[in-house]
């Protein structure tokens, strides 16, 4: 029988006043995908740090290839082949791709000097055995996210390692990237190397993972084979809830409110080439797409970001002449952006001042800021959408990725009185949060909001909106209400489409 690469027993960590492991065991075998769930606090970093070397359990004892070790520290866990590639990514941006690859393992040449030509062959290998084309010369900072996780993957490959644990990779990739990534995961299953993969997307889990271990509060739940599992079940041992309790229900009748936010025939670019639709007050309208369809482009030139080369863009039936950030704000349009901590968020700041941050007109006398009343306002939305921490004044960096975007949804729920737009508002958070979130987004369109969310989550799409808007190749493709959503007619509209326009580019 196969030894495994690494086995937990019994683990224990206690902070003051929290016991974040209670007696978890945790096993991984050589070429075994192995997922790790749980919600935030579920214990799934404290324990991804013990494996890395980043924290010494209080209790419990930890055997890496059948013997048993107590690591001092993540250089050295690295060192015997452990690689943790967090989501934050750990690179430097001002060195080159091949610097970063080799930064531990740089080759010599004569007299013991560091060779630059073996430095850049052999991280030009490692990026060719990942099947992707990145100039190893160029500098790290210049690189797409995407491009830059793979320069991580790399740079613990040339470590020959036995154990790789993914913290939510898929964060801040999508669409090919991720098919990319999964295919360079199979790969290393094949070459016997053992992985721990943390993602909050359940799809993703189905897709790639042999075995899933669930935490919650600390403590394990469950080990089964994937084949084992069900979204459902699994969901259910996370937070408790059976999955028809996930999403809030859907009115019964097709809303008949005003029209609110009218976008007709909208151009911009070559990626949105033709895109009409419509939100009424109190509907949630999602648009779906594959990655590249044109969705958040369509958002951003409605919020006024992106130009808008040819079309209209009214709000109630007024057109929008002048299309800036400003003016949509002005008329009573919020905007939660996808990527909340490099446009959404100012992490050095306090929640309350992130809360108040459109409307700072509110909280000035004669150009001077009045933190009382910031902090009224603030007390009172951190109380509305339950955002946990401890004041108001903490600082929004120091929050759990659900806690950031439940402050992002509270700013733009106080503004927006006619239109939000909400362009992937789950993404990075976990069950739990999802659950509280998607009720903010039913309980603002039930108090007649027009709720335009974009989502890659099909899941999300169909549990959450009362009609879809799909996107292909910078086109509307189709729209689906009632009981014609469903996951297979979102997809069918959204790839045939896709499949479509590839021919037709082709020819």
């Amino acid at each position: 029988m196969a030894v495994p690469v690494i086995r937990l027993t019994a683990i224990e960590k206690v902070y003051p006043g929290v016991k974040s492991l209670d007696r978890v065991d945790f096993t991984v075998m050589p070429g075994e995908i192995h997922a790790l769930l749980g919600e935030n606090g579920a214990g799934k970093s404290t324990l991804t740090a013990v494996i890395g070397g980043a924290v010494t359990p209080n209790a419990g004892t930890i055997e890496y290839l059948g013997r048993p070790v107590a690591w001092r520290s993540p250089k050295e866990a690295q060192a015997a082949g452990i690689h943790v590639i967090h989501q934050e990514l750990a690179l430097f941006p001002e060195l080159t791709v091949a610097e970063n690859i080799l930064l531990t393992e740089q080759p010599r040449g004569l007299f013991g000097l560091i060779s630059p030509r073996a430095r850049l062959r052999v991280a030009e290998e490692a990026l060719n055995g990942l099947g992707v084309s990145i100039d190893a010369s160029a500098r790290v900072g210049d690189l797409t996210l995407a491009d830059q996780q793979m320069v991580e993957i790399a740079k613990a490959l040339v470590g020959q390692p036995r154990l790789l644990v993914f913290d939510e990779p898929t964060a801040v990739i999508a669409g090919r990237e991720v098919d990319l990534l999964f295919e360079n995961m199979r790969k290393m299953r094949g070459l016997g190397i053992g992985i721990v993969y943390i993602s909050h997307r359940l799809d993703e889990i189905f897709e790639v993972a042999d075995k899933v271990t669930i935490l919650k509060d600390g403590r394990l739940v469950a080990t089964q084979p994937i084949e084992d599992l069900t979204r459902d079940s699994m969901i259910n041992m996370m937070v408790g809830r059976r999955l028809e309790q996930i999403y809030p229900p859907r009115p019964s009748e097709p809303s008949k409110g005003r029209v609110v936010l009218s976008v007709d025939r909208l151009k911009l670019g070559h990626r949105v080439k033709d895109v009409s639709l419509e939100v009424r007050a109190g509907e949630v309208v999602a648009i779906a797409g594959m990655v590249g369809s044109g969705r958040t482009e369509v958002a951003e030139a409605v919020f006024g970001e992106r130009p808008v080369e040819g079309g209209a863009i009214s709000i109630e039936g007024e057109p929008m002449s002048r299309c800036s950030p400003r003016e949509s704000i002005r008329r009573g349009i919020g905007f939660l952006t996808e990527d909340r901590k490099d446009k959404g968020l100012f992490l050095g700041l306090s929640i309350a001042s992130n809360i108040v941050a459109p409307a700072l007109g509110e909280v000035t006398n004669n150009g001077l800021l009045n933190k009382a009343k910031e902090l009224e306002i603030a007390q009172k939305q951190v109380s509305d959408f339950s955002i946990a921490a401890p004041s108001p004044l903490t600082r929004v960096g120091a929050l759990s990725g659900g806690n950031q975007q439940k402050v992002l949804i509270s700013r733009w729920a106080r503004i927006a009185d006619r239109a939000l737009i909400l362009d992937e508002p789950t993404r990075g958070v976990d069950v739990g949060a999802k659950v509280e979130i998607y009720r903010m987004i039913r309980a603002l369109a039930d108090r007649g909001i027009a709720v335009l969310m974009i989502s890659s989550e099909l899941a999300e799409v169909v549990g959450l909106a009362d009609r879809v808007v799909v996107m292909a190749q910078g086109r509307v493709s189709g729209e689906l209400a009632g009981a014609d959503v469903n996951e297979e007619s979102v997809m069918r509209l959204a790839v045939i489409a896709e499949q479509r326009g590839d021919a037709e580019a082709r020819e």
